[in-house]
């Protein structure tokens, strides 16, 4: 899917994924904003939303984050004001990544969990009562992060959405600092 929408204002991200097994850690999936500034797309990112916080100028809020993803729907859900956010900021990448994903976190023989060890995964990106996409991490069942959603501004100041699904192999760090590079 590729600019699916023009002129978006107002988006939620959600994000579910099933509980682990009685006995075993817990799943924590978590979502992650990097906006970029309108100057180097690509670059490091000028903020960074996650782990329950907002951005600096309140146009990203993670509205609902869950450490278990137990719970009906979705577990986590983020609000992006878009029509909000300053001229100077032009890019905003939005990703998933698991915690604790070490040996300590439950996955098999001391790897890191990856998708495909955590059942029920999926996301939903929309606007208003208006989906833009669904969609779950079958894609990338080895990774321990993933991409999901691209929004970019155009030189008109309108902002349209692309679907990005892209895994990666990186801790919460590694992925805050990569998921925004050019792929």
């Amino acid at each position: 899917m590729t600019g699916v929408r023009k002129g978006l204002a107002k988006v939620e991200v959600a994000l579910r994924w099933d509980p682990s097994p009685a006995g075993t850690p817990a799943n924590d999936l978590d979502l992650v904003a990097a906006v970029y500034a309108a100057a180097d797309p690509h670059g490091s990112p000028v903020q960074l939303v996650h782990f329950a916080s907002r951005s600096p100028d309140g146009t990203i809020n993670l509205n609902r984050d869950s450490h278990t993803g137990q719970g009906f729907g979705f577990d986590e859900v983020m609000t992006i004001e878009l029509h909000r956010m300053a001229p100077r900021l032009g890019r905003v990448v939005i990703g998933v990544v698991i915690q604790d994903t070490g040996a300590a976190a439950g996955g098999a023989e001391g790897r890191a969990k990856t998708f495909a060890d955590i059942g029920g995964t999926g996301f939903r990106i929309r606007e208003g009562h208006t989906d833009l996409a669904q969609g779950d991490f079958a894609g990338v069942p080895a990774a321990t992060a993933a991409t999901v959603a691209e929004f970019t501004r155009d030189s008109a100041g309108a902002w349209s959405f692309d679907l990005r699904l892209a895994g990666f192999d990186a801790g919460p760090e590694e992925f805050a600092r990569a998921m925004g590079g050019p792929r």
